[in-house]
């Protein structure tokens, strides 16, 4: 497998993998352990696109690990040398990225405060709570269409106020 490839699985399915392998193991540890094994497992298989569904040869080389584990076998540590570790893109924004991202988050922030506070309360909620327009009506005693109404409102302002900037 290509190490592009399995850097892609590992964000689309290493924490959902972790926590699988936390439920059967019943050990956070044990699981984020087996989880970095069965990445490097896969990095050394056969490539990806040979894999009718490569998520399943995942979950499947997991479940071994498991059963490995459970019967005491020890693994092997495996130490991936300094050379295919620089293969391996580092996605990461520079330093130029980061600091545009950082000052984007402040615009934002800024756009944010300035909203009525009723707009402000709802977007907040929703966007950082998590909370469904139901719910956040249900605690603020609204009617949901009037929460769907401040919502519209506090994102149009948003973005007006960050294409101003």
């Amino acid at each position: 497998m290509r190490h592009r490839d399995v850097r892609r699985y590992y964000f689309e399915h290493g924490e959902e993998l972790r926590r699988y392998l936390t439920r059967r193991l019943n050990c956070a540890q044990t699981a984020a352990d087996l989880t970095q094994e069965a990445f490097v497992r896969l990095m050394h298989g056969k490539p990806v696109d040979t894999m009718e569904n490569p998520r399943a040869y995942l979950y499947r080389i997991a479940s071994n690990l498991v059963a490995d584990h459970f019967r005491g076998v020890k693994l092997e540590p495996r130490v991936i040398g300094a050379t295919l570790w620089e293969t391996v893109p580092d996605d990461a924004p520079g330093p130029e990225r980061a600091l545009l991202a950082r000052d984007e988050v402040r615009r934002l922030e800024r756009a944010i405060d300035d909203l009525p506070p009723r707009q402000r309360q709802i977007l907040l909620l929703h966007k950082f709570d998590g909370l469904s327009y139901g719910a956040i009506a249900e605690r603020l005693n609204l009617s949901k269409n009037t929460v769907m109404v401040h919502m519209m409102r506090a994102l149009a302002r948003c973005r007006d106020r960050l294409s101003e900037d």
